[in-house]
């Protein structure tokens, strides 16, 4: 396992940028039905507003202002930032918009599977959110339980293990990079069951067994894996913007291995390099021979106030099963 170098640990504690202070207390919670586990947005007013309105006109905001993209094929996978969505929205605008439209067009997929990483949490292999559904402020996801069970059986690495999403954030706070792409979920794939993971370690053998579970699971179902991550943190704004350009084109290239190669605590191009080497061999696997690259943009773009202090990029790619 690689180790984490400081400057990401700094960087993730300052920017996956979030709105305002998340408000203490706020636990699981369950319905009238005392068999049914709902587990509740832990980010929300944090990350995304908390209220239905304001982040129903914010996410339906980002997915109209999109570009429209047209797809040669049914979307496989994706990648989406996880930052705050005043910062990194109008970059996930992007990937979803294409899930979106792509879903119209007969591509609908039957259970969706968002993977995360924990910011300050490790552990050996992958956690699954358990439970029935988890509760945002855009209603109830139901949470594909027998998807989840056809993964873990896959493998001991993949387990349902809910400690790392609650507490594997920084300073042991709930874990925002998978959470947050699921209003995004909700609004582009209404009535689509997800399954949640986070990647707790940078084992190659973890990497192995999850896109072979990956794979078991798309003989059964049309599956749809969005990689959680953001790309580079660093305060030097036009090196963020051309380290970010080689990391999309080789993302783009379905370059697994020289980006697993690269990537390192020197060298900390994508935060979540888990979920994306993962998606990356998922869509590579279901006959994917390129990704494209929607949209690009970093912190520094929108607030020019923090170049030379601190920038982070984002990126929305899909990947496509040709015909």
């Amino acid at each position: 396992m690689k180790s984490l170098h400081p400057i990401l640990v700094h960087s993730v504690a300052f920017l996956c940028l979030g709105l305002t202070a998340c408000p203490a207390g706020r636990e699981n919670r369950m319905n009238a039905d005392a068999s049914r586990v709902v587990r509740s947005a832990l980010g929300a007013h944090r990350w995304f507003p908390g209220r239905t309105s304001e982040l129903e006109g914010m996410v339906s905001g980002f997915l109209d202002g999109a570009e429209p993209f047209e797809s040669p094929g049914r979307i496989v996978a994706a990648i989406a930032p996880h930052a705050g969505y005043r910062y990194s929205g109008k970059v996930a605008g992007y990937t979803f918009r294409a899930v979106r439209d792509n879903a119209r067009k007969g591509h609908k997929p039957e259970v969706v599977v968002v993977l995360g990483l924990t910011h300050g949490m490790r552990f050996r292999g992958v956690a699954l959110m358990d439970g029935d559904a988890l509760r945002t402020p855009l209603g109830d996801v139901a949470l594909d339980r027998e998807s989840g069970r056809m993964l873990a059986e896959h493998d001991d690495r993949i387990a349902f293990n809910y400690r790392p999403h609650r507490s594997g954030g920084i300073q042991g706070g709930p874990e925002h990079s998978a959470e947050n792409e699921i209003p995004f979920v909700q609004a582009a794939l209404p009535g689509v069951p997800v399954v949640i993971g986070l990647i707790g370690d940078h084992d190659a053998k973890t990497l192995d067994v999850l896109v072979e579970a990956l794979g078991a699971l798309e003989r059964e179902k049309r599956v749809l894996v969005v990689a959680s991550t953001d790309l580079l943190h660093d305060p030097d704004y036009e090196k963020v913007k051309r380290t970010d350009a080689e990391t999309l084109k080789r993302i783009a290239a379905l370059d697994h291995e020289k980006l697993a190669a690269e990537w390192g605590g020197r060298n900390p191009f994508c935060c979540g390099i888990g979920p994306v080497l993962a998606a990356i061999r998922f869509a590579e696997a279901n006959g994917c021979r390129k990704g494209a690259v929607l949209y690009s943009r970093n912190s520094g773009d929108d607030h020019p106030e923090s170049r030379g202090q601190y920038v982070v990029g984002y990126g929305a790619v899909v990947f496509c099963k040709e015909p």
